[in-house]
């Protein structure tokens, strides 16, 4: 039997990450929805479709069950679904006061559900698993809930896991000086540069640089926030860069509402009291840029100029005008050339496409 994920009510709800992915492939806590299911020991990847499982615990009596791909499943919840399921795409349907499993409705609710994925993760991560040993430089409080995957290095670090998990995955260095309260995710490859300070509930995702004070906020991949500057309760999709400085305001300074573009409605509507940067991928910013409260940037936009950036900016902005289509291959690809990858032709084609959507 095949596990289809769906995402075809979550395409324009989740804008500016699903733009430029399967719904499935967003990352919360610390691994995209997609390996969460693969997580399971019931389930494995079907390597020839897109978004589709194999239950492997099967009769082989169903053909298929689709979910909705912006389910956040956990290990409790996948092991103890039971087939056939009854509304295909919508199960479960009431999940307010669920916890083994949640819906993004809203790209904002990625950081805000950050918290609880961050734990659930990690107790499915390192169950059952040894830690590598941490050096005697680092300060440790609440080290029950630290864990170091292989090529880890944390050298002179604080890290305060009493108010939540910490995870470092395989290959990743947090340098001197760095001061981490949990929940806390740095994955595979990632760095933490000099004195950084990090607020849980942060995800810095695979291959990331990361640097500044952070507080409540995901980087999906590849992408630099390597300098100081405030990142908080906000999203940044793949290969993007934070230039020097770039900071995002995350309370407006009345303490009301903020409201957010939802290209769902596209329209602002409600996101709660604190909200601040959704930025998709390949985007980039100019040294010093400063973001107003619930910014959201549209897929590979370059950030610069005197005054705030307005609230919403579509893709492909250059300033104030439109990236051309030739420079904007062009400067991906030398951003991926500094982390020694290349600009996939299916990568080309899926950019044109969205591209000539504009």
């Amino acid at each position: 039997m095949k596990i289809i994920l769906d995402d075809t009510k979550a395409k324009l709800a989740l804008y500016p990450f699903t733009a430029t992915r399967h719904a499935a492939d967003i990352r919360i806590g610390i691994l995209t929805i997609r390996e969460k299911w693969a997580y399971s020991a019931r389930f494995q990847v079907d390597t020839n479709m897109d978004a589709y499982f194999s239950d492997i615990s099967s009769d082989g009596n169903i053909a298929a069950a689709i979910f909705a791909a912006n389910l956040i499943p956990t290990k409790e919840w996948l092991d103890t679904i039971e087939f056939p399921v009854a509304v295909p795409g919508e199960h479960p349907t009431d999940l307010e006061d669920a916890d083994s499993v949640k819906r993004l409705d809203y790209p904002w609710q990625i950081f805000q559900l950050n918290d609880w994925a961050l734990r659930k993760d990690f107790e499915m991560i390192t169950s059952g698993r040894v830690s590598q040993s941490l050096s005697a430089t680092n300060r440790v409080v609440g080290s029950g809930d630290i864990f170091l995957e292989e090529g880890a290095v944390v050298e002179y670090a604080i890290l305060n896991a009493t108010t939540g998990p910490i995870y470092i995955g395989k290959n990743a260095t947090m340098m001197e000086g760095c001061m981490i309260r949990g929940p806390f995710a740095l994955c595979e490859g990632a760095v933490l540069k000099m004195g950084t300070k990090v607020y849980g509930a942060t995800t810095i995702g695979p291959y990331c640089i990361a640097a500044g004070e952070i507080k409540n906020a995901i980087l999906f991949d590849h992408s630099n926030k390597a300098h100081d500057g405030y990142l908080g309760d906000s999203v940044i999709g793949a290969w993007c860069n934070l230039g020097a400085g770039t900071t995002n305001s995350n309370l407006k300074n009345t303490a009301g509402g903020v409201k957010v573009w939802f290209n769902g409605l596209k329209d602002y509507i409600p996101a709660g009291e604190k909200c601040g940067l959704l930025m998709g991928d390949y985007s980039r910013t100019a040294i010093n840029t400063s973001f107003n409260t619930g910014a959201v940037i549209g897929v590979c936009c370059h950030i610069f100029g005197a005054n705030f950036p307005p609230k919403f900016v579509d893709n492909f902005t250059w300033g104030n005008e439109r990236y051309i289509f030739e420079k904007v291959l062009e400067d991906i690809s030398n951003w991926k050339k500094l982390k020694g990858v290349i600009l996939t032709e299916q990568e080309k084609t899926m950019i044109q496409q969205l591209y000539s959507q504009l």
